[in-house]
């Protein structure tokens, strides 16, 4: 049986309390309006003493309201509110503080900057987080290593690389951006306006020649690099000399290491972007004639010296893995003969399963101990005493019914 349900009592009081307010009547606005209109006469009539007097008008809000001590204006015209309205001087002792460990005096807790700025702020949060530094969690960043290549991704780069890979700055148009890579790269190359000029007043005796052909246009980078005055034409007249080599080139041919190719003093080099990866370590080229004087006449001795040199480590080269693999023949034998003797003096145990007789010796090929894997002989299909049709297998006896369709 469903009881019934009464609606609770209306409360009357509520009901009234929530009725909108009555407009007020027209006496009462005429009274609003007209105290409105003499404050405001008495306003300009203190405003035009003022003026009389000398001084300047005095700053008003939106509202019209002037700054005194209690309302502070804002806005352009206006001033920032005082320190000392905003912040609070005595930090209770709970207010907890992690910008440096707490002493036992309770000293340091209260010395930085990071307290949060107004009173309401202290209700939310404990620390001012804008006023701390952001230290990356730790790690290194181009801001602190800006000439770290293995860190630099070339967005924050300083210098320009020769991969372009330093990105166009934010207030820079692109036609600006490639007018400057361009005379990066001239720079680099001392080509173009930036090419050492030629001056007829300079001393005969101080001006730079051309080693094979006395001429004055020299190559001024290989001259800054490599301290070799040649002409671009006696460059290509003479590969035997003035090619360049890789670092791998002077290793092989030459017998030299890296310790003599990474001395500066020793043999110069011209660092070009590598071809094969851009993101590769940069090639190392060496002018050939230097790499010769030094590899021949100072390490070798002679060129017999150094072929015979070459010769030598070929040899030795050749008959360590001649050695090699005689080693591992050996080992490939040694365990061949170890397997054939092991299964040769292994005998079956064909009884142990259901057979009979004394057991015949294993062959190369076979399972070791006996132990491997079994495979069944199945005989003849035959029907037993219940009418099912089984085929057992001649090794183990195992019997498994068989449906013939």
């Amino acid at each position: 049986m469903v009881q019934s349900r009464t609606p609770p009592p209306t409360n009357q009081a509520t009901s009234v309390s929530r009725r909108p307010p009555s407009p007020p009547t027209p006496d009462a606005t005429r009274r609003i309006e007209e105290s409105r209109l003499r404050a405001k006469a008495i306003r300009d009539q203190r405003d035009a003493e003022y003026r009389s007097a000398g001084g300047s008008p005095l700053p008003r809000t939106a509202s019209g309201l002037v700054a005194t001590d209690d309302i502070q204006l804002a806005g352009p015209a206006g001033r920032k509110r005082p320190y000392a309205s905003v912040s609070r001087a005595d930090v209770p002792a709970t207010n907890r503080d992690a910008r440096a460990a707490p002493s036992k005096d309770g000293a340091g807790a209260g010395s930085s900057d990071l307290r949060p700025i107004s009173r309401k702020f202290t209700k939310y949060v404990d620390y001012n987080f804008s006023a701390m530094t952001d230290t990356k969690g730790g790690f290194l960043s181009t801001e602190d290593d800006p000439w770290n290549k293995s860190m630099s991704t070339g967005a924050t780069s300083k210098t320009p690389t020769a991969s372009g890979a330093e990105q166009k700055p934010a207030h820079m148009t692109a036609a600006e951006w490639e007018r400057l890579q361009l005379i990066r790269t001239l720079q680099r190359n001392k080509a173009g306006p930036y090419e050492p000029s030629l001056s007829v007043l300079a001393d005969e005796k101080t001006r730079k020649r051309c080693r094979e052909c006395r001429s004055v246009e020299i190559d001024f980078v290989w001259e800054e690099v490599f301290g070799c005055a040649v002409c671009n034409t006696c460059k290509e007249k003479y590969p035997e000399k003035y090619s360049l080599l890789t670092k791998t080139e002077c290793k092989d041919d030459y017998l030299l290491t890296d310790p003599e190719l990474k001395d500066p003093e020793l043999l110069p080099h011209l660092s070009k972007p590598n071809p094969h990866k851009s993101h590769w370590h940069d090639m190392m080229l060496f002018l050939r004639y230097q790499v010769e004087e030094y590899a021949v006449k100072t390490k070798w001795g002679s060129a017999e010296a150094l072929d015979a040199e070459f010769e030598k480590r070929e040899a030795d080269k050749k008959r360590r893995k001649e050695a090699k693999f005689k080693e591992k023949l050996l080992d490939l034998k040694r365990k061949t003969r170890t397997d054939a003797f092991r299964r040769n003096n292994t005998r079956a145990v064909g009884d142990s399963i259901g057979g009979g007789g004394a057991g015949r010796a294993t062959k190369f090929g076979d399972a070791i101990g006996g132990g491997g894997k079994h495979v069944h002989d199945w005989g003849r299909t035959v029907e037993n005493e219940e009418g099912v049709t089984v085929k057992t297998c001649l090794s183990c006896g195992m019997e498994v019914e068989e449906l013939e369709l």
